[in-house]
């Protein structure tokens, strides 16, 4: 997806904004478009109060002037990205790395609207390859053997030649996967191991998907 075409999705998602709500602001690039055209609608007079789903959100949302609440109790509307859609509007997300601060986002959001390129929608979960795990740092060997004999052997996440700190001081595991016939179930089996903090399958929180097709943006609801 170009520059160009998030913020169109961004431009599509700030419709649904309205004067005096709560909104979830999501991490990585149709996130951070719609960020964008939320700063200048505030520049406008939109009166709205921004809850970040990371550290990069949040520095972005103060320099363009959109009040934040650091901690969520309840939203009125959240926008956010995803790596992979399915049908049923299930997603995979963390590429970007803040997968635990953008599910509670999303859940305390009354409406959740993705954002994503025609190139994320898949038939079932699990196309890309990969799927993000938080894991508070002293469980990471103990997760890793774990992930392993359940079939998803995972690799510690680099940055910049070093492991990737999320900003909740956790790392992060991307355990190798194939399809993934019931998110629900493995989001749960994973959820079991001790020291998992949370995985990056979102089942059933999506209630809208904007997609940018055949160039234009098209929405999705969930069946």
């Amino acid at each position: 997806m170009t520059d160009q075409e998030a913020a169109a999705l961004g431009a599509a998602a700030l419709a649904e904004v309205k004067p005096g709500t709560v909104v979830g602001l999501g991490t990585g690039q149709a996130a951070t478009a719609f960020i964008h055209a939320l700063g200048k609608a505030v520049k406008e007079r939109l009166r709205v109060t921004g809850v970040p789903t990371s550290d990069a959100s949040a520095d972005l949302a103060r320099q363009l002037g959109i009040p934040l609440i650091e901690q969520p109790v309840s939203l009125d509307v959240a926008v956010d990205g995803a790596d992979e859609v399915d049908p049923q509007l299930n997603l995979v997300k963390g590429f970007g790395g803040a997968l635990v601060r953008e599910k509670i986002v999303a859940a305390a959001a009354r409406k959740f609207i993705v954002l994503v390129g025609e190139e994320k929608l898949v038939k079932v979960l699990g196309a890309r390859g990969r799927l993000p795990v938080e894991v508070v740092p002293f469980a990471v060997p103990f997760v890793t053997r774990r992930l392993t004999e359940l079939g998803y052997p995972p690799v510690l996440r680099p940055k910049g030649g070093k492991p990737w700190v999320t900003d909740n001081g956790n790392l992060l595991l991307d355990a190798t996967v194939t399809t993934i016939p019931d998110a629900a179930a493995l989001d749960r089996t994973l959820l079991d191991i001790p020291g998992v903090v949370g995985t990056g399958l979102f089942v059933g929180i999506a209630q809208l998907v904007i997609v940018w097709q055949a160039g234009q943006a098209r929405t999705l609801t969930r069946p």
